[in-house]
C-alpha cells in the first residue's frame, strides 16, 4: 500500500480524533492535513501508519486547542462546536462511544471555558484517544508523549470531570427522533401550546452567532417563554420563505434552516432527555457554516422577518 493509500484509508479517523479534540471543522481538516505533510515529509517509512498517523494529528490537535483557548475565552456570545453533519468513521463496535462523544452536549463538556473545570488539551486528548476510539494505553502514551501512568492519571481526571456532567438518564435513538419529529411538525405550524408540551420546565433555546450574525435566539429559559418565542418566530420566518430539512446535527436530533435561495442559515440541535427536550441549540455565525454549503446574509433575513412582523401588527 502506497502513502497516499495508507493515509487515505484512515483519514476518517483522523478527522474524527481531530474534530473531538478541537470541535471544530476546519481545524480539524487543518489538522488532518498537516498530519499528510508530515506523512508524506517522512524520510523514513513508519512501521504502523496507524501509530504514526494518530499521534501525528493528536499533537497538532493539542497545540491548536492551545493556541485556539484565548480566542475562544474573548468569544461573543455562548461558544459551540462547529455543527457536524455526518462522521466519517464509523465502527460497529464502538458506535455509541461515537454518537455520544460527538454531541453539541458532549463537546461542550470537554470545552468547559472556565480556567478551573477546563480539561487540559492534553487530558482531552487522553480522554477522545482511550474512551472514545479504544487506543491501548500505550498507543496513547505513544501519541502524547506522556508515560502510560501519566496517561491513567490525566484519565482520571477526565472521567471526573465528564461525568459530573452528565445527564442522569439518557433516551434512546427511537425516543429521540419521536419527539423530534413532534416538534418539528410543531413548529412548522406555529403551535405554541404543542411545542411547550414538548419542552422540559427548564428548557433553554442558546444561540451561537459570535457577534457575526443577529441572535435570532438569544438565550431563551422556560418552556413557556420558549415555546412562544419559536410559535412566533418561526411563522415569521416561514413567510419569507425560510425553510428548513430535518437532519442529525452531532448526532442529534436537528435541521438545517435555509433561506429562499437555499443557502444555510443557522443549524438547530435539540437534546432530549428523559422524555422531553432539554436544551435547543443554534448556530448562526456564518464562519461556522461554510462547510455546509453556500451561507445566507442572516442580517437581510432578520431584516425581512422584522418586516413580516410589521406588516402583521
Amino acid at each position: 500500500m502506497s502513502k497516499v493509500e495508507a493515509f487515505e484509508e484512515l483519514r476518517p479517523l483522523l478527522f474524527s480524533i481531530a474534530y473531538r479534540i478541537l470541535g471544530s471543522v476546519g481545524e480539524a481538516e487543518d489538522a488532518v492535513q498537516e498530519t499528510w505533510l508530515r506523512f508524506d515529509g517522512s524520510s523514513t517509512r513508519p512501521t504502523w501508519a496507524k501509530a504514526f498517523l494518530s499521534a501525528a494529528v493528536t499533537r497538532i490537535s493539542i497545540d491548536v486547542l492551545r493556541s485556539a483557548r484565548v480566542r475562544r475565552e474573548e468569544y461573543v456570545g455562548p461558544w459551540f462546536p462547529e455543527p457536524l453533519l455526518s462522521d466519517p468513521y464509523q465502527d460497529p463496535a464502538q458506535a455509541v462511544e461515537l454518537a455520544d462523544s460527538v454531541s453539541m452536549a458532549a463537546l461542550l463538556l470537554l470545552e468547559r471555558l472556565s480556567p478551573l473545570e477546563r480539561l487540559s488539551p492534553l487530558e482531552r486528548a487522553v480522554f477522545v484517544l482511550r474512551e472514545v476510539f479504544a487506543f491501548e494505553f500505550g498507543e496513547v502514551a505513544a501519541a502524547v508523549g506522556r508515560s502510560e501512568a501519566a496517561c491513567r492519571q490525566l484519565l482520571v481526571r477526565a472521567r471526573r470531570h465528564m461525568e459530573a456532567g452528565r445527564p442522569r438518564f439518557e433516551a434512546d435513538r427511537q425516543e429521540r427522533h419521536e419527539l423530534a419529529t413532534r416538534f418539528f411538525d410543531a413548529l412548522k405550524s406555529g403551535d405554541v401550546d404543542g411545542l411547550r408540551d414538548l419542552l422540559a420546565a427548564d428548557v433553554q433555546l442558546v444561540g451561537d452567532g459570535g457577534g457575526k450574525a443577529p441572535q435570532l435566539a438569544k438565550a431563551v429559559m422556560g418552556a413557556q417563554n420558549v415555546a412562544r418565542v419559536l410559535g412566533t418566530v418561526f411563522p415569521l420566518m416561514s413567510r419569507i420563505d425560510v425553510t428548513f430539512e430535518l437532519h442529525e446535527v452531532n448526532g442529534q436530533p436537528g435541521a438545517i434552516f435555509r433561506d429562499r435561495d437555499g443557502k444555510v442559515l443557522h443549524t438547530l440541535a435539540l437534546d432530549v432527555l428523559d422524555g422531553q427536550i432539554q436544551t435547543i441549540r443554534t448556530v448562526i455565525n456564518p464562519d461556522k457554516l461554510g462547510h455546509l454549503g453556500p451561507v445566507a446574509d442572516a442580517w437581510a433575513v432578520d431584516r425581512e422577518v422584522k418586516q413580516a412582523r410589521r406588516q402583521m401588527n
